[in-house]
């Protein structure tokens, strides 16, 4: 199924309202139906598998890749590939793809946990608006 958010355009932040909301639950039954929740998890293995993504995606940027690409392969020779739509189904990777599994981990625990991502997001924001340049800090 298509996700809604593929299909939103030029829509207002009152119109997105809960977009996280709707992402975390299609992330969250996708992750059940696949069964990463067949078992309990806790917050520090949820924690440990974000912190693999990011790795993930450092170990991407080190190795000069591009933010998004499929290996196509021909022989001996591999393409990169940054236009999403000839990616025929074949596996993303990249350092943005890394950081969307990153993503993807937090929202599916969010669902998981049946938390308001949307207002928790925004009340953060909000605060962080008060907030001093640098928090006060010089970087």
């Amino acid at each position: 199924p298509t996700s809604s958010l593929s299909q939103t355009t030029n829509t207002t932040c009152w119109e997105v309202r809960d977009m996280l909301n709707e992402l975390s639950k299609e992330i969250n039954d996708n992750a059940v139906s696949h069964g990463w929740w067949d078992e309990p998890r806790n917050l520090l293995e949820i924690a440990a598998l974000c912190h693999s993504e990011l790795s993930e995606a450092v170990e991407e940027y080190r190795a000069g890749r591009p933010m998004a690409y499929v290996n196509m392969f021909d022989g001996e020779t591999v393409y990169y590939e940054s236009d999403m739509e000839s990616w025929g189904g074949r596996k993303p990777e990249g350092i943005a793809v890394e950081m969307a599994d990153c993503l993807i981990r937090i929202l599916d625990w969010f669902g998981h946990e049946g938390l308001d991502v949307d207002a928790i997001v925004r009340e953060k924001m909000e605060y962080n608006r008060t907030r001093p340049y640098k928090h006060g800090k010089r970087c």
